[in-house]
């Protein structure tokens, strides 16, 4: 099948900012929440099973259409960050949902202050919905009372929320200028990535010089906008509930305890030394006596070769379908559907992400492509997001979404399903050799990095709370990237604005260790997989199915993984090291000519796999 670069189509969701169906759905929220509100006298401890059921169905029943709406606003925001209409309906829809979750809160403290013979005597007769009742009551310590919690709520649209919508406006609006064939030429910054990791080291510092040249430009800006950010997350989260401390809010969320979280990244930090070395020893294939941080993802051959949309979805595809037809039956949906938006925009949000709304709904992908490897990795990876989700689609709308730690196992085991398929099929040595280099580089952006940053941002909500400037953060960051290279490279101090630039530690505080636990994880799974070939496969589509019906703990747990046990952690890191090891061993090529850019083309179409029996998916 032959797939073009395009925009997604929201249709799906609602045909337009106006459109009749967008207004209905709205007004159906706002009746299913007046129905929901006559429950509240139904609501006593010895409430019968059935009827309970009935008000969690209810609850369920009006999340998913609220889940439409909000998604179809975000989505539409993402697509066209300067979109007028779509920033309008973003705070329309934040300010709604606020105002209806708030009528509808008393049945979540209700629940959370049920006594426990009773509590376990509902959650007996809940069915699938048993772990989104148990997961609701670890909060019960800290729950404020209903008005609190209603103010919390409406504070939250024009203070963070509002906050966040204004970080993105204003970073998806940067144009960066790049001297390109002796003509400065205007960029957005997906197609600022490609001089960054590419081939030419003049345009690789020019590249990161203009990145931080632009985000420091508004550093003071976006730093304050950080600063507000973390004092609001102290203020509720610390002041008001209670967490013992900034990131305990997010494990517990993730519901992966505190100590587990605590082990990874000390295993980390004492395994800096790993990636330090492998710095060290790609220098020398590149042919320099240290790396700058300008260097960590040049290529190590010349070679510029460019892969056109349609190859990178045909081989992404063809290494789903080679594992389980299944699994490449659900990644061809999403292309079906039309829910992928793979075109570089001026105003669109960079990066890429999986959106997955509904159990019943296909997910949207969002990826900016530029036809480089990373890019098809990158499609692999937000495809393994949508896969994970439509597995898990016969769970409840609470409980198909798996926590953030296991969001990133099928994504990262699908990025390593498709560099296998690109080493069996890639005869030319030098690309080969790049392929190899590149397993490596993206371990430290998912693991190290990753790591570091949460190192940071732990840092740096205690120095808010001692009245930091943003310049004393900025110095923060530029010791955790000295600490986090060693000597293994040269570090220039226009990367102490790198962290204003990252949207994840404003969205979702504390969300980036949850791609170095994935990462661990999958190297994990796969050393299984080669070990045990068929077998594996089960126990692997069991845990993706499993969605977020379970604690993270146990699910991993029956697949005889201990995430407490520093040895767990220690074991990916032991993989990585063998990895080094093998790299080690590749004699250090002599500079050649520069390669002419190649493109990869499609293959034709190979025969029709049989139809596979679709499951539903998040």
């Amino acid at each position: 099948m032959a797939y073009k670069i395009k925009k997604w189509n929201l249709d799906e969701l609602f045909t337009g900012f106006d459109s009749p169906e967008l207004n209905a759905a709205f007004d159906n929220v706002e009746e299913q929440v007046a129905s929901f509100e006559g429950a509240r006298n139904k609501l006593k401890p010895d409430i019968d099973p059935e009827t309970f059921l009935d008000v969690v169905r209810a609850s369920e029943a009006t999340s998913k259409i609220v889940n439409r709406i909000y998604a179809f606003a975000g989505l539409s925001f993402a697509e066209d960050t300067q979109n007028q209409n779509a920033q309008s309906l973003m705070g329309r829809v934040q300010q709604f949902v606020a105002e209806m979750q708030n009528r509808i809160l008393f049945f979540n403290l209700w629940w959370k202050d049920v006594d426990d013979t009773n509590a376990e005597r509902l959650m007996n007769a809940s069915g699938a919905y048993r772990y989104y009742l148990e997961e609701m009551r670890h909060f019960k310590p800290h729950t404020l009372t209903e008005p609190e919690e209603k103010v919390v709520n409406l504070k939250d649209v024009t203070g963070s929320n509002a906050l966040i919508n204004l970080y993105d406006a204003i970073t998806n609006r940067y144009v960066f200028k790049l001297k390109l064939n002796g003509k400065v030429q205007e960029l957005t910054r997906a197609q600022l990535q490609p001089f960054i990791q590419g081939s030419d080291p003049k345009l690789r510092a020019a590249a990161y010089q203009e990145l931080y040249r632009v985000y420091g430009e508004d550093g003071l800006i976006l730093g304050q906008m950080y600063q507000t950010r973390a004092r609001d997350w102290h203020n509720e989260n610390i002041n008001m509930r209670k967490f013992k401390s900034a990131m305990s809010v997010r494990n517990l969320a993730n519901d992966v305890p505190d100590e587990a979280v605590s082990a990874l990244l000390e295993v980390t930090k004492k395994n800096a030394k790993v990636f330090q070395r492998y710095f060290k020893m790609k220098a020398k294939h590149l042919g320099v006596s240290k790396l700058r941080r300008y260097d960590i993802y040049a290529p190590v051959a010349k070679s510029d070769k460019a892969f056109d949309f349609n190859a990178a979805a045909n081989m992404v595809i063809e290494s789903f379908s080679a594992f389980d037809p299944k699994i490449g039956e659900l990644a061809r949906r999403v292309f079906d559907k039309d829910h992928l938006d793979s075109e570089v925009r001026k105003g669109k949000q960079g990066g890429a992400f999986c959106a997955s709304i509904n159990p019943e709904d296909t997910p949207f992908v969002l990826m900016n492509y530029t036809g480089r490897a990373r890019d098809v990795a990158t499609l692999a990876h937000e495809l393994g997001h949508a896969i994970h989700a439509m597995l898990a689609s016969h769970h409840t709308a609470f409980t198909f979404h798996s926590s953030l730690p296991l969001a990133e196992t099928a994504s990262t085991f699908g990025e390593m399903m498709l560099t296998e398929k690109l080493l069996s099929e890639e005869k030319d040595e030098s690309v080969r050799r790049d392929i190899l280099f590149k397993q490596m580089d993206d371990a430290f952006a998912t693991i190290l990095r990753q790591i570091y940053f949460a190192l940071f941002e732990r840092e740096a909500h205690e120095m808010v709370q001692k009245n930091a400037s943003v310049d004393e953060l900025s110095a923060a960051y530029l010791a955790n990237l000295k600490e986090q290279f060693g000597d293994s490279l040269e570090l220039s101090d226009d990367f102490k604005w790198e962290w204003v630039s990252i949207p994840h530690i404003y969205h979702t505080p504390f969300y980036v260790y949850a791609y170095a636990f994935g990462q661990l994880l999958v190297f994990s799974l796969y050393e299984q997989y080669k070990a045990e070939g068929e077998s594996f496969k089960p126990k692997y589509l069991k845990i993706l199915s499993a969605g977020g019906s379970e604690a993270p703990a146990k699910i991993l747990g029956d697949a005889g993984v201990n995430i407490r046990d520093a040895k767990f952690w220690q074991g990916g890191f032991d993989v990585l090291s063998r990895m080094v090891d093998e790299l080690e061993m590749l004699p250090v090529e002599k500079a050649k000519p520069k390669a002419k850019k190649a493109t990869v083309k499609a293959k034709p179409a190979k025969k029709k796999a049989k139809p596979v029996k679709k499951k539903s998916k998040k």
